[in-house]
């Protein structure tokens, strides 16, 4: 086991911690990235089988190369983790795989922090948290396991071939619980989604990827979340070429939608009588967004093709009209559950004051409460774009920047104590 002194340590090597070396790289500042797997390990085992990025390559990627696929096209998961492999040799990153951190705490009496980690120990002056935001998948206690019923979260599942026979339920209807769903309909399954509060761009809008009507109208910019919507999902989708998600045709095509999964009883789900509610506050988002659209092409005198048929939302289906509250689990054949419930973060491992008393990170776009301590790939951190591919790049370039700020501060210290001793 070594100790190791190093300027900055980087914990993470995914996305984020590679484009916080880059940075680091490009300023002369010694560091090291410590990844416990691979590169970008959750892309390649931490996903469904068919999953393709939610952003066509020309905007999902980091400025200073391109993926090797068309440029309109959706990146396979494991064309991504080979783009981030690419990327961490292009820029000579200085990572070490196999390496698992388990402790930073804040040196005694003296500048910076002790990490510890499963290759040795390592003193470092800063330290980035790059680990993102998907740490830890989150299964509510709703349905207990004495219901003998198969329960996974959406990061275990893999494909349809995975599960027992049966219908299934999904609950969550953003990007991933959208997509499983679709895929078991596609597969011959009963399918059952729990649709609970979202957002619903549009795929493409004359002529225009939404990342493209997003980035125009100023949106990827904003600097915080609308009042209530901090944890809304976004119902979109690359699969099959990207096409807009609609659930009336979901439903059409044979998914049955519910409310939220509010509480199990006697091999009963209930659910709540919100999925008008959430359908409609979906629906206005999504001509809400093919509003400000318009306007701008009618502002600036654009040429981009008219698109009226986009504002065509489709009957609503049965299930809409008359909703189901109570299902029996048993008497629709359900004998799997699929929890797209998300992810919440898990900083155990960093032993700093850093925290408020849930748990979240004390930061100031990404700069932590704790001096010396840094969290990079955070939703919202700096701006709505943040924990996307080309948003974290940005947001670490900030985060490097500071890092250079606080050396320029060491710097003068240890000259103005040379030039004290100097004078003595």
């Amino acid at each position: 086991m070594s100790n190791q002194e190093i300027e900055v340590v980087v914990v993470g090597g995914g996305q984020a911690g590679l484009a916080m070396s880059e940075h680091l790289s490009e300023g002369g500042v010694p560091h090291v990235v410590l990844e416990r797997e691979r590169i970008a390990e959750r892309w390649r085992t931490g996903r469904w089988d068919s999953l393709v990025a939610n952003g066509p390559a020309w905007h999902d990627r980091f400025p200073s190369l391109e993926f090797a696929v068309d440029p309109d096209a959706f990146a396979t998961k494991d064309e991504v983790a080979d783009y981030f492999v690419t990327y961490a040799e292009k820029i000579d990153a200085p990572i070490r795989t196999g390496v698992e951190v388990t402790s930073v705490r804040r040196n005694e009496g003296r500048p910076g922090f002790r990490v510890e980690t499963s290759d040795g120990v390592y003193d470092a002056r800063y330290v980035v948290a790059a680990t993102g935001p998907f740490q830890r998948p989150v299964i509510p206690t709703v349905l207990p396991e004495s219901a003998g019923i198969h329960q996974i979260h959406s990061s275990s599942y893999r494909n349809p071939q995975g599960l027992p026979e049966g219908a299934v339920l999904v609950v969550g209807a953003g990007s991933s619980g959208v997509q499983i769903a679709d895929e078991l309909r596609r597969s011959g399954r009963q399918v059952y989604l729990a649709v609970g509060p979202h957002d619903r761009p549009p795929r493409s809008y004359r002529d225009r990827d939404f990342c493209w009507w997003l980035g125009v109208l100023g949106k990827w910019d904003m600097a915080a979340p609308p009042a209530g919507a901090e944890h809304v999902t976004i119902a979109v989708s690359g699969a099959h070429g990207g096409h807009t998600v609609n659930f009336r045709s979901l439903a059409a095509n044979g998914i049955t939608l519910l409310g939220r999964a509010a509480a199990h009883h006697d091999g009963t789900m209930h659910f709540s009588a919100d999925l008008r509610t959430n359908i409609a506050n979906g629906d206005a988002n999504y001509l809400g967004l093919l509003d400000e659209a318009d306007a701008y092409v009618a502002r600036n005198g654009l040429d981009l093709p008219e698109e009226p048929e986009a504002r065509v939302l489709g009957p609503d289906p049965e299930c809409l009209t008359n909703p189901i509250l109570e299902l029996d689990l048993a008497e629709a054949g359900v004998s799997s559950v699929i929890w797209a419930t998300g992810f919440a973060l898990d900083y155990g491992w960093l032993q700093v004051d850093a925290f408020d008393e849930a748990g979240r990170p004390k930061h100031q776009r990404g700069v932590s409460a704790e001096p010396g301590v840094y969290f990079l790939g955070l939703p919202w951190q700096s701006r709505r774009g943040s924990s996307f591919i080309w948003g974290v790049w940005h947001d670490a370039k900030y985060l490097a920047d500071q890092v250079k700020i606080q050396r320029g501060y060491l710097a003068y210290d240890h000259q103005a104590a040379a030039a004290a001793a100097g004078a003595a």
